[in-house]
């Protein structure tokens, strides 16, 4: 591809862009939404998600250090709970005293829960990843970024530095870390993942098809791909994602009073048809 044709599927991606700030969420996924919030309400009561628990097997993560003291102890037995609330404590008291490592595990241990197995990809994964001997620079690095700059600098601060820790895991550390250091400009960071960006890649698909700027969805699919998002990219969603937040507080179905990361965990789990 040439640099014309290069810029040329930007300005596409760009003009995607654009139509989703203004259109935002479609009818058919504030519906799915409202009835995600019906069943879910009871354990969201106060509009966030930090009651958003995972299971996980502290015994399979033995081999891992540091090791926060808040998390069960990797020698008892059976499985243990952990939820969003619990990690952000977790990393609030690690970040205090400049622990960057405890809060990344304790942000990886969350996000992987159960899939993490004794020498698979988890546990083995993190461990590979703790060897390196520029982590915790960069995770300093990327902790100041966002308190003196903003979410996007914090992510173009990590991305690529340490081997093994993409963006799937490294804006966990982000979201945990954002809710003890707000930054300073823009919104807070949130968590994105492959199934966040497949449900943006799909909003994109049906705003490209409809308005003529992506008629067969390759400009999404392009931009929301699975994995490697850059700077801009994690911009781009997490101002689209703050703007539905607040689409989402004016309707009836949803509380007024939710954050953003209510919407980023409903997302995740919540379902719905392209039409209809």
């Amino acid at each position: 591809m040439n640099g014309q044709d290069g810029r040329g599927r930007q300005d596409r991606a760009d003009a995607v862009d654009r139509e989703m700030a203004v259109r935002l969420l479609p009818g058919p996924v504030v519906r799915a939404l409202g009835r995600w919030w019906e069943t879910n309400a009871a354990a969201y009561a106060d509009g966030t998600p930090g009651g958003h628990a995972i299971r996980y097997t502290p015994s399979r993560w033995a081999h891992i250090t540091p090791w926060p003291t808040t998390l069960a102890s990797t020698s008892a037995g059976g499985d243990a709970a952990l939820s969003r609330a619990q990690v952000a404590s977790t990393v609030a008291d690690a970040l205090r005293r400049e622990a960057f490592r405890e809060a990344l595990v304790a942000t990886y241990v969350w996000g992987k829960g159960k899939r993490g197995t004794p020498g698979g990809s988890g546990p083995s994964a993190l461990q590979k990843i703790l060897a390196f001997d520029g982590l915790d620079t960069a995770l300093a690095t990327a902790v100041t970024a966002l308190g003196e700059h903003g979410a996007p600098q914090a992510y173009a601060a990590l991305q690529r530095q340490a081997p093994g820790l993409g963006p799937a895991f490294f804006t966990k550390f982000l979201y945990f870390t954002g809710i003890t250091v707000p930054p300073a400009r823009g919104p807070r960071p949130l968590i994105l993942d492959r199934v966040l960006a497949r449900r943006l890649r799909q909003l994109a698909a049906a705003v490209g098809r409809e308005s003529g700027h992506d008629v067969d969805g390759s400009i999404a699919a392009w931009v929301w791909s699975d994995g490697n998002w850059s700077p801009h990219r994690y911009q781009v969603y997490l101002s689209f994602m703050h703007a539905a937040a607040g689409q989402l507080a004016a309707e009836d179905s949803w509380p007024s009073s939710a954050a953003p990361d209510l919407l980023e965990c409903a997302l995740f789990t919540t379902a719905w048809e392209t039409s209809g």
